[in-house]
């Protein structure tokens, strides 16, 4: 696959405040690729050095091919940047506005343009200062992606809109992926990630602490296992988080799956329940765990 985005120990430091540090990636053409982490993680540090904002302290990083310190004006070309919060000029219109901003583009679509507008249900006569926060989120997004860019980074895009737009903001970008387009998605919205991301990076305090596809971190963590008809199971290997009474059990189970099968048909249950950890469970455990190891 074409890497995108090449981030090789990617280091960020504010004075003596650390940024980023030692960040490794690499986006493939086509991905849909999450970078979760709460506020101060990294996450913005880590798209403004790839937009050339800042400065990197030490690494390297390459974006479409590009490396970010020779090619910034190459780079910007191509890329729809959507930032979490935007500042607009407040005495334009929302069209003087679109305008503008596609006079900086080349080859821009205005059909493309107008479908947007519409698909959105944006008002162009409105002053920017008499937008609602949903609505300039709205006119951020058709910024982002009229040109159709290769690459878009998304800093929590779904922030601000309701659940009717948020739906249609993702059929365009579902849109653009199938007509090659390549998304990096900044967000600590975890249920978002895990239904439109097929990858994902966890970052903890500037340093990546895992990256994987998205059923690889799931498959890592613990089955939830919930049994009807027993009060107690004698059975440890793989077993934590035992709950148990009421004629029910449930724990989480990192063990295999056949010997817990095999131990339970010997039983008579009711019912049994396995599910698959929700994202949160597995962002919680990775951070649950770098804290352990930190202080160890």
């Amino acid at each position: 696959m074409d890497a995108v985005i090449q981030i090789s120990d990617l280091t960020k430091y504010y004075g003596k405040h650390l940024g980023i540090k030692n960040v490794n990636l690499e986006v493939n053409k086509g991905d849909i690729f999450g970078f979760i982490g709460p506020n101060g993680a990294g996450k913005s540090t880590t798209i403004r050095l790839l937009l050339g904002f800042i400065k990197k302290t030490s690494g390297s990083a390459k974006v479409l091919g590009h490396d970010i310190d020779d090619n910034h004006l190459d780079i910007l070309a191509n890329i729809g940047y959507m930032q979490s919060q935007s500042n607009f000029y407040k005495d334009l219109t929302v069209k003087q506005t679109i305008e503008l901003s596609s006079k900086l583009r080349k080859n821009v679509d205005r059909n493309y343009i107008r479908l947007l507008v519409e698909r959105l249900e944006i008002d162009e006569n409105k002053k920017i200062r008499e937008l609602s926060l949903g609505n300039k989120k709205k006119l951020n997004i058709v910024l982002a992606v009229f040109h159709k860019p290769k690459l878009l980074i998304l800093d929590e895009p779904t922030s601000g809109l309701d659940p009717l737009m948020q739906k249609e903001f993702w059929n365009i970008i579902d849109e653009l992926v199938l007509e090659g387009s390549t998304v990096f998605l900044s967000s600590h919205v975890l249920d978002e990630v895990q239904h439109k991301c097929n990858k994902a990076a966890i970052i903890r305090k500037g340093q990546i602490i895992s990256t994987a596809d998205i059923q690889e971190l799931k498959d890592s963590m613990p089955k939830r296992i919930k049994i009807s008809g027993i009060d107690h199971i004698n059975f440890s290997d793989g077993v934590k988080d035992l709950v148990t009474g009421d004629n029910n059990v449930s724990f989480l189970y990192t063990g295999d799956i056949n010997a817990l099968i095999a131990t339970l048909s010997k039983l008579k249950i009711e019912d049994l329940n396995i599910t698959e950890p929700d994202l949160e469970e597995v962002f919680l455990h990775y951070y649950s765990k770098e804290e352990k190891n930190a202080n160890i």
